[in-house]
């Protein structure tokens, strides 16, 4: 009997999502003679059962397209915006997932979508994931697609921000995508030459990045990059939060969560100012004028690299393996040259951090850079 899988994007758009579903499709229509049938901005279209055929023609002409042909969104099943109230809409997920006659629903997203994709399969639906993110933060996979592209494009701007910082002898910020890791700002920062790098994973003393700076200037050198994660924090800004975090886990109440959780919202979103109060603070400690470049959201668009397309079309293609041989609730997980299924339950609200020992930390610590700490 014929199969129908359904396969959605949830969370940011990412370079090679559309790589990953075209690999999907044109496995299972091409070598095992599946239906799939594709839901419109994530879990939102699944609920409202908005959805489209992935035929050939649908998938073709694809590979090479930055973002994703079903469009996505960040709603999640059990709290999910309905005629201006927050509702639980499982429900009426599980319905269009029978309705449609699915023998598999395929996610594609970041943490956020395995938690999703978790509660889903606890359901009782059929479920696979593919993990996508340019933050590279999904637990239990060596790489997700999209961080490979993004990681090229912060490279390439910190590399363009030499030449400009040289020139007017200045300390140039450069705040790149990453709340909660620092995969994207250690990478790009280590590949561009950064002085300085900050990640959430180190917070950091604001004496010791403005210690390193003047050292260069006193060894001749006139101008300083800095990389710093959107989550990066200082040693007392990290006390801050973890005092709220320890509030929240300890909290008895709904009342009581709603309102520590709403501090630390705030505090998040003060992070948006962090890095243009960081450059004034370095401006006034140095003596040299700052400037700050925030990359936002050019870290995700454009064309995959290489290294994406192939990477989320082998995904892609496995997963198509994976549903003819009837194995669910898992993701399938990069891991060395191969895909491997790791248990979704293994996943779900994990965190990958970058190690304090990787090789890339050490390999900065070597050659100089600052890490802030």
């Amino acid at each position: 009997m014929t199969k129908f899988v359904g396969v959605l994007t949830s969370g940011g758009d990412n370079p090679g999502l559309n790589a990953a579903i075209r690999g999907l499709g044109k496995a299972c229509l091409g070598s095992y003679g599946m239906q799939v049938i594709g839901f419109r901005d994530g879990f939102r279209g699944l609920m409202e059962n908005r959805s489209v055929t992935l035929d050939s023609r649908m998938l073709s002409g694809i590979l090479t397209q930055g973002g994703t042909i079903l469009g996505t969104s960040r709603d999640k099943p059990h709290k999910m915006n309905v005629g201006g109230k927050e509702m639980d809409m499982t429900q009426a997920i599980v319905e269009n997932y029978q309705r449609n006659n699915l023998d598999v629903l395929v996610c594609i997203g970041g943490g956020g979508t395995q938690k999703n994709a978790f509660r889903l399969m606890q359901q009782g639906l059929n479920i696979i994931t593919l993990p996508k993110t340019i933050d590279n933060d999904v637990a239990c996979t060596d790489v997700t697609f999209g961080f490979d592209t993004a990681l090229d494009i912060a490279t390439e701007a910190i590399d363009r921000l030499h030449s400009t910082a040289q020139s007017h002898h200045r300390i140039i910020l450069v705040e790149i995508m990453g709340h909660r890791t620092g995969w994207l700002a250690l990478g790009a920062g280590l590949a561009g030459g950064a002085d300085v790098i900050l990640i959430p994973e180190i917070p950091y003393n604001i004496r010791s990045v403005t210690e390193s700076i003047r050292s260069r200037s006193k060894s001749g050198k006139s101008f300083s990059i800095i990389a710093v994660a959107e989550g990066a924090l200082s040693k007392t800004q990290q006390v801050q939060m973890d005092e709220l975090e320890n509030k929240l886990k300890a909290a008895k109440d709904k009342d009581e969560k709603k309102q520590v959780k709403k501090l630390i919202e705030e505090m998040i979103g003060l992070r948006s100012s962090h890095t243009l109060k960081l450059a004034n603070k370095l401006e006034e400690l140095t003596s040299i004028e700052s400037r700050v470049t925030i990359l936002g959201h050019v870290q995700r668009g454009g064309t995959p690299s290489s290294f994406d397309r192939i990477l989320a079309t082998k995904i892609g293609t496995a997963c198509a393996d994976y549903i003819d041989r009837g194995e669910f609730g898992i993701m399938l997980a990069s891991k060395g040259e191969g895909v491997e299924a790791v248990p979704l339950a293994e996943v779900a609200g994990k965190l990958k951090t970058v190690p304090l020992d990787h090789p890339w930390l050490i390999s900065a610590r070597m050659v100089g850079t600052c890490m802030g700490d």
